[in-house]
């Protein structure tokens, strides 16, 4: 809590920051800059605007989310994650990390206890509260998710109060209060239709009360050892109802102005957010010198992780008639050119294969998947702008949506189905409009009735995981619809299915060495895997060792059966064996040590 103090001074020098803006503005009935007191800010809807401005830094920064899945089990990258391996990942480094932070909160806090001036009226000021406690739920529904436990503060804490070193608040008290602070949000906050995108509404504070609920009453209803299961289906049913109202009220519908094979990807590769469907962005600006680097991150050897998916992922897209590509004879063994064909459009709309094309110094190229960047073969394009320009820096113009109309039905759905009340009706509405958009012609009208085996064997196969077949389908659908937007650690973590992070990464299937193989089908070889370099190589072509040494180290990329099969990456690293006290983070070591009253979360007390 010492950011309580640190940053106190901080806190009070932005608020003489943000009157001296609101000094510039064109409206003359500004107070002066010497009056520079808590009624230049509170005494006018200028000066809460204002103020309220400062609360959006809360929301995930412009990069955040197309980094957000660098650590999930469909991710392979360049390096196993710290937190994954044994001996890595402390409190000591969590204190590195430093995500105990909470200047963002006292902001809030301190805006909610000073917003009382009864010079601008009661329906403008409990707009703008909340739109504070909107962003105070979001602030609390992060830390919930990695701490736990933690002190609920609902007050702008002094330098002498003694409650920067209180102990833990318990995680129901804290939901209970983020679900109230979404609950008054909702109802005050009076606007309705955001054309930007960019803003918060009624209808956001609804979704994200959707997405919080969802959380916690799947958390609790797997998590049996919290001993709050009994709590699971109020916060299912909650969920499920603030998803509708955001269904039936909200404006809303699934994009379709590019078709089934395009009209996915458009949502985030757009300049102007698809406000259909997006939510809330974080929107580019080419006059405001507000960019991305997605593609930096997607298309480098070197910037990024070299985030690639992987195989046992890819298998879960469906076929584009909607059976399962995993009851396909012979799947395990199809080279990548055919694995990619006839499959849920979505696929070829997140990764690099088949026909797709990229500008070059304004030639038309074939892009398939580069070796140099990608580990499996599954390299995304879901955030990547179709042109090298913008591949080597913050280039990207496109916006980075946060919270889409997609998610709220797989809410809605995924909420109903726990609760054992989803309809036909209810899986047409949300997983079957989604799949009918990709472009699947069967299984849209009525729920699954059997539950697909791949899924059972490869995903939800311990004790306590759901046998329901609707369910399993709900999170096939949201780890294809979501994927690369920052959901899939947190969904494992809900659905305790942690030790699905510590599986080995696989790649796509190679038939043998030696033989160049065409990626994309258009006649001209783009890579080979061999043991011993040909003497003679193919011009164009990158050549992969997958010798078991390379240098007398053992190589990270290997073939399953030595001279064929899948790609394994980095099996060399190993892993944790998973235990549950990974589903929360260790509290930073300084903070334990600055206020003793914080007790570390159990199972991190020794590493």
């Amino acid at each position: 809590m010492q950011q309580y103090i640190t940053r106190l001074k901080w806190t009070s020098m932005a608020l003489v920051l943000w009157v001296l803006a609101g000094s510039c503005s064109k409206e003359l009935e500004q107070r002066p800059v010497s009056t520079a007191d808590r009624d230049a800010i509170f005494g006018n809807e200028a000066g809460l605007k204002l103020y309220a401005n400062s609360f959006y830094d809360v929301l995930p920064a412009m990069g955040d989310v197309f980094r957000g899945d660098a650590m999930a089990d469909y991710s392979a990258v360049n390096a196993v994650p710290d937190f994954l391996r044994d001996g890595a990942y402390n409190s000591r480094v969590q204190a590195e990390i430093d995500n105990w932070k909470w200047t963002k909160l006292r902001n809030i806090n301190y805006f909610l206890a000073n917003n009382t001036n009864p010079a601008v009226g009661q329906t403008i000021r409990e707009n703008y509260n909340g739109l504070a406690r909107f962003f105070r739920a979001w602030f609390y529904f992060d830390k919930v998710k990695r701490y736990g436990d933690v002190p609920w503060i609902g007050t702008p804490l002094g330098i002498a109060d003694s409650s920067l070193y209180a102990a833990r608040d318990s995680r129901k008290l804290v939901m209970d209060s983020i679900i109230a602070d979404l609950d008054y949000a909702a109802a005050h906050i009076s606007l309705n239709t955001d054309a930007t995108a960019s803003q918060i509404t009624k209808y956001t504070a609804y979704a994200l009360k959707s997405r919080v609920c969802l959380f916690e009453g799947t958390f609790r209803k797997y998590h049996t050892s919290l001993g709050l299961t009994g709590d699971a289906p109020a916060l299912l049913q909650a969920a499920a109802d603030a998803a509708k109202v955001v269904m039936d009220q909200g404006g809303f519908s699934l994009n379709q102005a590019g078709g089934t094979s395009g009209s996915y990807r458009q949502l985030f590769i757009s300049a102007s957010p698809v406000t259909t469907e997006v939510m809330l962005s974080n929107v580019a600006s080419s006059t405001l010198a507000v960019f991305n680097d997605a593609n930096w991150y997607y298309t480098s050897a070197t910037y990024g992780v070299r985030l690639s998916l992987t195989r046992k992922f890819i298998n879960t897209y469906l076929n584009i008639d909607g059976t399962p590509f995993t009851s396909v004879s012979g799947y395990e063994t199809k080279p990548f050119v055919e694995e990619t064909k006839n499959r849920d459009l979505r696929l070829s709309q997140t990764i690099r294969m088949g026909s797709y094309t990229r500008t070059d110094n304004g030639k038309t190229v074939a892009a398939p998947p580069v070796f140099s960047y990608t580990y499996t073969g599954y390299m995304p394009k879901k955030w990547c702008l179709d042109d090298t320009y913008y591949d080597g820096g913050s280039n990207n113009t496109n916006s980075i949506c946060i919270m889409r109309y997609a998610e709220i039905l797989l809410n809605y759905a995924e909420a109903k189905a726990e609760l054992g009340t989803l309809t036909d009706a209810d899986w047409a509405g949300t997983v079957g409009a989604l799949r009918a958009r990709a472009g699947i012609t069967s299984g849209i009208a009525t729920k699954p009735t059997v539950a697909d085996q791949y899924l059972v064997t490869n995903y939800f196969n311990k004790g306590g995981d759901p046998t329901d077949p609707s369910i399993l389908e709900i999170r096939r659908e949201r780890g294809i619809e979501l994927v690369l937007e920052g959901f899939r650690f947190y969904d494992l973590v809900r659905w305790n299915d942690g030790e699905l992070l510590v599986q080995q990464w696989n790649g796509m299937y190679v038939p043998a060495l030696d033989v160049p193989m065409d990626l994309n089908g258009d006649g001209v070889n783009d890579v080979c895997f061999y043991q011993t370099l040909p003497a003679t190589q193919v011009s164009g072509v990158t050549y992969i060792s997958v010798a078991p040494t390379v240098n007398g180290v053992t190589n990270p990329t290997q073939l399953s059966h030595g001279t064929y099969g899948e790609i394994k990456w980095l099996d060399n690293i190993s892993r944790v064996t998973w235990a549950d006290f990974r589903y929360l983070y260790p509290l930073p070591y300084t903070e334990l040590q600055l206020n003793t009253k914080l007790v570390q979360n159990v199972g991190w007390e020794n590493l």
